[in-house]
């Protein structure tokens, strides 16, 4: 048993999609550990398997993509007796279509999806979608599901609930239909909130309402959230901790302050480096400075990269290691864990 702040915990986990032109290890490895209350923020290039890891948590990893290998091991809190009992649950061993993913899947764990206008049904009202999910798990008439609903909805701030709900998503707003997304995803008050990009779409001013909006139901629900977003300034802003994917596997993870002012493995380091300053530009406005860009591209994801899977764009690759060996997931530091032979004992 781990320790009891732990929610969830990915072990080795490898998701592959198998195509016609090759095998695509979308998900190729990842340990990765969730806990309770708390936010870790995913980031990485876009193919490196964030949302992937995340599907996989839900069981809906769309065809003709499945899990391989590894466990994702979900520690739900059960109240029996007037005390509770940690129940550990193998979510890869379940069946994605059966009774106990299905009861897990909206009610303890919920998803945020990054488009709201293709998260949400166009032919059905708002009421009709965020309804149907607490009538599902919460056992409950239509009348109490609807004043539910309207009460979900008040807490997300949408304005004029009990005339809203009845509207259709393309009734509403970028930032409206990303509030009634987030009540949907809130509506069994989850005990983790995947949150997908949750504000891709919308302007910076409703972005920060979105993200404060986040924040505050967190400390109400008591819930984890996993943030997955390219935007390492949104992870500044709402992540505890950080874990960093590159090509599939989990590279780096730490608390937030670690992260940002001692990053240990060369990738982090590259993005962070890659982030403009308004400092200085403001300091040297007279001469004209490139942004720092990470060397080369990412490997086509049907290609296998030997050893380290960053060392073909890595400005401290060593020879004869890098390429040859892949490197084992430790602990650098405490509480901060790295993919990297430059930290490894020789």
């Amino acid at each position: 048993m781990p320790a009891e702040d732990i929610l969830v915990e990915f072990k080795d986990l490898h998701t592959y999609f198998y195509l016609a032109e090759g095998v695509v290890r979308a998900v190729d490895g990842v340990d990765l550990q969730i806990k309770r209350g708390r936010t870790i923020g995913i980031v990485g290039e876009s193919g490196c398997g964030k949302s992937i890891t995340s599907l996989s948590l839900l069981r809906l990893v769309p065809p003709p993509g499945k899990i391989v290998s590894g466990e994702i091991l979900f520690y739900r809190t059960n109240r029996q007796n007037g005390g509770s009992v940690t129940e550990v649950v193998n979510i890869t061993k379940l069946d994605p279509n059966g009774s106990e993913i299905r009861h897990i899947r909206g009610n303890q764990i919920s998803m945020v999806f990054q488009e709201p206008m293709t998260a949400m049904s166009p032919v059905r009202t708002i009421g009709q979608q965020i309804t149907e999910a607490i009538i599902l798990h919460q056992k409950v008439d239509k009348a109490e599901a609807r004043r539910r609903a309207i009460d979900i909805m008040a807490r997300v701030k949408l304005p004029n609930p009990d005339r809203v709900i009845d509207d259709y998503p393309f009734q509403l707003s970028g930032g409206m239909r990303q509030r009634a997304v987030i009540a949907m995803a809130l509506s069994c008050t989850p005990s983790l909130l995947i949150a997908d990009e949750p504000t891709t779409a919308l302007d910076v001013t409703t972005e920060a309402q979105i993200l404060n909006l986040m924040r505050e139901l967190q400390d109400e629900l008591d819930m984890a959230i996993m943030y997955i977003t390219h935007n390492l300034g949104v992870i500044a802003e709402m992540a505890d901790e950080v874990a960093v994917m590159y090509l599939g596997k989990v590279v780096e993870q730490t608390d937030i302050q670690s992260l940002f002012f001692k990053p240990l493995h060369p990738y982090t380091q590259a993005l962070l480096s890659s982030i403009p300053h308004l400092t200085h530009a403001i300091r040297h406005s007279h001469q004209r400075r490139r942004l720092e860009v990470i060397k080369g591209m990412v490997p086509d994801p049907y290609t296998i990269v030997p050893g380290c899977s960053f060392h073909p764009r890595c400005p401290q690759f060593i020879a004869g290691v890098c390429d040859v060996v892949e490197p084992a997931y430790i602990e650098a530091e405490p509480g901060h864990m790295v993919r990297c032979h430059l930290f490894a004992e020789h």
